[in-house]
């Protein structure tokens, strides 16, 4: 998302930068990628192939439609779930990741405006044909979940969801229950988290450990089908996220990072 320009809208300032930390990325093992067709808008799909293609093997491209963009705001982002949106812009980012069949393609937010039904009846048509190969659902309520899956087979949500953030428990719950992946946006908070929680860095500082760090560590500790994709436009940043995944936490440090979000 960050990787495009300021306000997520327009190019990089420098392109070459970002398609170096997309090598980074693959080159780390790392093998999900999630990106959206409003992120530029088109800009971060583009970059992606540019950097990327032909991909691994055992990489998994994700991306989304169903929000559009006016300008480079980071507060607006209208819904546009109807099923010939939803068709148009799921070719569009074929094009762009220049990929015949999209591995992850993700109803990026419910349209007030449609049933989220129509929705994911079009995704589930463009999966009869060959075009997705599973579908998901972001930014979704337990009830909208439960009617996307009467629609169709999901197997994924994304939703905001971090140490400090739990609105979106119920639904980790739901997740974990059903056997469903569950995609945790933002789970730094954009940085804040780390900045503003004195008990994260406490527990940091004793791990010698990073906040962010400990924070990615409880997310990936809470559930074995939850993943956060934290964002960076740092290398740096990218190697000390990656190395969160090597962080086992106690039942102490888990308890007492619990906390800061109840």
């Amino acid at each position: 998302m960050h990787l495009t320009g300021p306000g997520v809208w327009g190019e990089p300032e420098d392109r070459d930068a970002a398609k170096a930390l997309l090598r980074r990325v693959v080159a780390l093992g790392v093998n999900l990628i999630d990106t959206a067709d409003s992120y530029g808008p088109e800009v971060s799909e583009r970059l992606i192939a540019d950097a990327l293609f032909p991909y691994p093997d055992d990489l998994v491209i994700a991306t989304k439609g169903g929000k559009v963009r006016t300008g480079p705001s980071t507060e607006i982002w209208p819904a546009n779930g109807r099923p010939e949106h939803l068709r148009v812009a799921c070719e569009g980012s074929l094009k762009r990741l220049r990929l015949e069949r999209i591995d992850l393609y993700q109803l990026h937010a419910v349209d007030p405006a449609v049933p989220i039904e129509e929705s994911l009846g079009a995704l589930a048509e463009l999966q009869a044909d060959g075009k997705i190969g599973h579908i998901g659902v972001s930014n979704v309520s337990v009830e909208e979940l439960a009617r996307a899956r009467a629609a169709a087979r999901v197997v994924a949500v994304q939703n905001r969801y971090s140490v400090a953030d739990r609105s979106s428990e119920d639904v980790v719950c739901v997740c974990e229950r059903e056997g469903l992946v569950f995609l945790a946006w933002q789970p730094l908070d954009l940085g804040a988290l780390t900045q503003a929680k004195p008990e994260l860095a406490r527990v940091a500082a004793a791990r010698r450990a990073t906040a962010a760090q400990l924070a990615l560590a409880w997310l990936i500790d809470r559930s074995p089908l939850l993943v956060p994709i934290p964002g960076t436009t740092s290398i740096r940043h990218l190697e000390e996220n990656i190395a969160a995944a090597n962080l086992r936490l106690t039942d102490a440090e888990s308890a007492a990072l619990a906390e800061i979000g109840s």
